[in-house]
């Protein structure tokens, strides 16, 4: 159920791409003005974290409009936001104005950034990737995450469903990070989209010290 005054999720239009491991998938969705998914500013929780974890360099992987990238950016934190469509990028370098250059055109497995990340912000990265994607973004993370870095934020976990967005069932999420992480806090997202809602979580993961991953 919706919450009161809150949209409901638009339909989806008809669109010619339909691969979302495709950045033109993206392109198409960014160009239309079809982003169900973007929050159009940051949440409480991410707010939070952010405030107990100040000096933290954050990396955001498949950005969108990279709202938090702003907020970060405008509170002199060191802060990258990645995405691999060309429109995503030019939407969030528009929308973020003087912060724009936190923002950059890259392929997340490839991306090597320009600081040690402290944090990898999750927010709706996952969810987007087609599942076939999942183990390589599980190692991606952890080579890029060393000891005691923190991969935090939104997961949507679910039965599996068409998407994009994908959700994840629980217990293929665990098995997923935890060769790498170790679980620290895990709790109900709150203001979620209608999109995500009553299927969101806010997870904190610290990198622990297994075997760097083949990449």
């Amino acid at each position: 159920m919706n919450e009161p005054n809150r949209p409901p999720a638009p339909a989806a239009p008809e669109f010619a791409t339909r691969d979302p491991g495709q950045a033109s998938f993206w392109d198409e969705r960014f160009e239309r003005g079809f982003t169900p998914w973007d929050q159009a500013g940051v949440q409480p929780q991410f707010e939070a974290f952010a405030a107990a974890h100040p000096a933290a360099t954050v990396l955001i992987p498949g950005c969108g409009n990279a709202w938090e990238a702003g907020w970060l950016a405008g509170r002199g934190r060191t802060v990258r936001a990645i995405d691999f469509s060309p429109a995503a990028v030019a939407s969030a370098r528009a929308a973020l104005g003087p912060h724009a250059a936190a923002v950059e055109e890259a392929d997340f497995y490839t991306y090597a950034p320009p600081f040690a990340p402290d944090w990898v912000f999750e927010r709706a990265f996952l969810c987007a990737l087609p599942p076939a994607q999942r183990e390589r973004y599980a190692r991606r993370l952890a080579a890029l995450l060393a000891p005691g870095a923190l991969l935090a934020g939104y997961f949507f976990v679910g039965e599996p469903q068409k998407g994009p967005p994908f959700p994840i069932v629980r217990a293929e999420l665990d098995a997923l990070l935890a060769p790498y992480f170790t679980l620290l806090d895990d709790q109900p997202a709150t203001g979620s989209l209608p999109v995500f809602e009553g299927r969101e979580r806010w997870m904190t993961w610290c990198r622990n010290e297994a075997a760097a991953p083949a990449r």
